[in-house]
């Protein structure tokens, strides 16, 4: 049997210098969708995916490559019983996928982009044609950069491509989905949770003269929340790091804590104590009943300054 290839790019930089290189050393091509288009016109010889699967593209191109007979020719193992399995269902292996994801980054970096638009950018087939081939790297050789074509051809015509080659395409693989479902979550949740739940916008970064910064924490709600006013990064850094240090006093003390951060540095902390009658009375309030065992309203003993 010749060795297979399945091409599915967004970005078709390098794509048909590939394609010549592949048939070149015998290896039958399939692609789909605007691949195989592009392919074909330039005179090589294609074949579509559908032509593996029996089925065609549907859902205006939602579903393409998402089907048995492509994954299991991907996954398969040199083990007898996926031959066997491979073999009972007519499914060939499959040997080298070359693939790349619609540009996510790029839709949502447009002004008064859609979620609609975002949506629609959301690459499912690749991104499983991706795992699929990294996962089986140790047989099936994964491109998921134009710019490892060409030391992936060279090799080719060296013979064979290396584990050690395989291997850090593999990486390059994981890397490139982890980057795009980051993206992805990164966008939805600022736009279904960036009211505070799970994120907040802030002022600027460390400077004004500086972008926007945010904070925010995965699958959980903030553990904070801004009762009034609109933080920096960097007021809201001096908060998270006089927490600890108010928490540790009035664990230790039994007292009311204060602490005082400036640019993230400790300018001063103090604990709250009753006030005597002498204070009470130059501060005006001795006619308040109870308020000497308020923590409303606390002299200070201060610990720094």
């Amino acid at each position: 049997m010749p060795k297979t290839a399945i091409l599915s790019v967004f970005d078709k930089t390098g794509l048909l210098d590939l394609a010549k290189g592949l048939i070149k050393h015998d290896i039958q091509l399939f692609a789909s969708g605007g691949t195989a288009t592009l392919i074909r016109e330039a005179g090589f010889e294609i074949n579509d995916v559908s032509s593996i699967t029996h089925a065609p593209e549907m859902l205006s191109g939602r579903v393409k490559t998402l089907h048995p007979a492509v994954h299991a020719g991907i996954l398969a193992r040199n083990l007898d019983s996926d031959e066997k399995d491979l073999a009972d269902q007519k499914i060939n292996k499959v040997d080298f996928v070359v693939c790349n994801l619609y540009p996510f980054k790029d839709t949502i970096a447009k002004i008064n982009v859609t979620i609609p638009e975002a949506v629609e950018e959301i690459d499912i087939g690749g991104v499983t044609l991706l795992r699929a081939a990294a996962k089986n790297h140790s047989r099936v050789t994964i491109l998921s950069d134009p710019a490892d074509y060409a030391g992936f051809l060279q090799e080719l015509e060296n013979g064979e491509v290396t584990e050690r080659s395989r291997n850090l395409y593999a990486l390059k693989a994981f890397e490139h989905t982890a980057d795009y479902d980051t993206t992805i979550s990164e966008f939805f949740r600022k736009k279904y949770a960036g009211d505070g739940l799970q994120q907040i916008s802030l002022r600027y970064g460390t400077n004004p003269h500086q972008k926007p910064a945010s904070a925010h924490i995965k699958e959980k709600k903030l553990p904070f929340k801004v009762l009034c006013g609109s933080p920096g990064y960097v007021n809201l850094m001096d908060a998270l790091n006089a927490w600890p240090l108010v928490k540790e006093l009035k664990q230790a003390l039994q007292l009311p804590a204060a602490a005082s951060f400036k640019h993230v540095s400790p300018a001063g902390a103090a604990v709250g104590v009753p006030l005597n009658e002498k204070e009470r009375k130059v501060y005006m309030v001795d006619d308040i009943e109870g308020l000497e065992n308020s923590g409303l309203a606390q002299g200070s003993l201060p610990y720094g300054t």
